[in-house]
């Protein structure tokens, strides 16, 4: 299968996304892995993309799309793939559209996860990280610590990363309304696009989500 996955900040895309492409046997190709991935391995895309970011610049949608292009093309995306920020904006659906009409396959589905934006809101910015450890995370509503601003883990200061502000998550999804939610109308007029609730735990969002994909695929 080949499905591009969509949603806001907060919506829990990357956690979805992981299980997902398990259950689906096809490789899950996130923009921050292709970045990163390009970045370290010093490929001419990867060494345009930090020059962008070094200077303060966002990076240009022909690397992003190249970088795309390149991964899907790998050995083990011929069978399907899970996009995961990518496309971003509506330039670059229309060019993963001509990628695929190139190589001969088209997308099978665009999974939307649906959060309210309060709850948005509510997860992210309820987040608290450690000081000591970025690897310990907690959540004042979802998983509190023991006591309040100490690490349960090691004794460190909880803080709230300014990322995770309310004011920077609204916004984020400032943003993503008017970037990245456009592509949503883009592919509903192809009959891709499948909406899901993101609310609830874990478990239930994939199995939501893998009903509603074998219902499309299969109808």
């Amino acid at each position: 299968m080949r499905i591009v996955l969509v949603g806001p900040p907060g919506a829990g895309k990357g956690t979805q996304a992981a299980y997902l492409a398990e259950n689906l046997s096809i490789p899950h190709i996130s923009t921050g892995d292709l970045f990163r991935a390009n970045m370290s391995q010093g490929t001419d895309l990867g060494k345009q993309a930090r020059a962008y970011i070094d200077a303060g610049q966002l990076v240009p949608d022909e690397v992003t799309i190249g970088m795309a292009k390149d991964r899907m093309g790998q050995s083990d995306a011929v069978n399907g793939f899970l996009l995961d920020g990518f496309p971003r904006n509506v330039g670059q659906a229309e060019a993963l559209d001509v990628i695929l009409k190139d190589e001969g396959v088209k997308l099978d589905a665009v999974l939307d996860l649906e959060v309210p934006e309060d709850e948005v809101v509510k997860r992210i910015a309820g987040r608290r990280v450690c000081r000591r450890d970025s690897a310990h995370v907690f959540h004042l509503s979802y998983s509190p610590p023991k006591t309040e601003g100490v690490c349960d883990v090691c004794g460190g200061e909880l803080y709230q990363r300014h990322d995770d502000s309310e004011e920077t998550v609204r916004t984020r999804l400032e943003v993503y309304h008017t970037q990245t939610e456009p592509i949503i109308d883009y592919y509903r007029a192809q009959g891709l696009v499948v909406t899901i609730s993101a609310l609830g735990e874990v478990a239930d969002v994939t199995a939501r989500a893998m009903e509603a994909l074998k219902q499309s695929t299969e109808g």
